[in-house]
């Protein structure tokens, strides 16, 4: 289901875009990056903006956050560059078709690219030698499709135009 017609969005800034994108880079690099279950807020808010606003971010957006993420985690140099970077594909494959959907059919859109990225991130790590880390780690992708929601609330906020119509404001 479309949403409702009336409700047309202004355009999104570029600096509200780049200001989500650092505030979520921010919030992966806190501690609780060690538990199994916290949400990818970079990988969520990434596929937000791929699906809302292809041509202000892209893959390269994702692979430069991937880089920095690698740095940050010490991780495999490449390891969620690659992964962003699929994400991203994904999202920019999809993002004609999803925001048709109520929010549950995005959660259902976006949950397997989640997945994806979490798998291709898992491969990585046991080509170059690393151990399995075992099934808890996949309950992230599920934690961060639970949170798509609020983020299409949050991020949307600022574009929302108002319903009824004032004289006396220009938008």
């Amino acid at each position: 289901m479309r949403p409702d017609p009336e409700y047309l969005l202004l355009p999104a800034n570029r600096a509200f875009i780049a200001f989500s994108l650092v505030f979520a880079f921010i919030l992966d690099l806190l501690p609780w990056g060690r538990i199994a279950w916290a949400p990818d807020f970079l990988a969520l808010v990434l596929v937000f903006w791929n699906i809302h606003q292809p041509r202000k971010v892209g893959i390269g957006i994702a692979f430069l956050f991937g880089v920095l993420m690698d740095v940050h985690d010490a991780a495999l140099l490449g390891e969620h560059a690659l992964a962003y970077s699929l994400l991203s594909y994904g999202a920019l494959s999809m993002h004609r078709r999803v925001p048709w959907f109520g929010p549950f059919g995005k959660m259902l859109h976006v949950l397997p690219l989640f997945l994806a990225a979490q798998l291709i991130a898992i491969l990585v790590r046991i080509l170059v030698g690393s151990g399995l880390p075992g099934w808890p780690i996949l309950l992230s992708s599920f934690t961060t499709t639970l949170l798509w929601p609020i983020a299409e609330l949050l991020l949307l906020a600022p574009q929302r135009r108002a319903i009824e119509r004032d004289e006396n404001r220009p938008l």
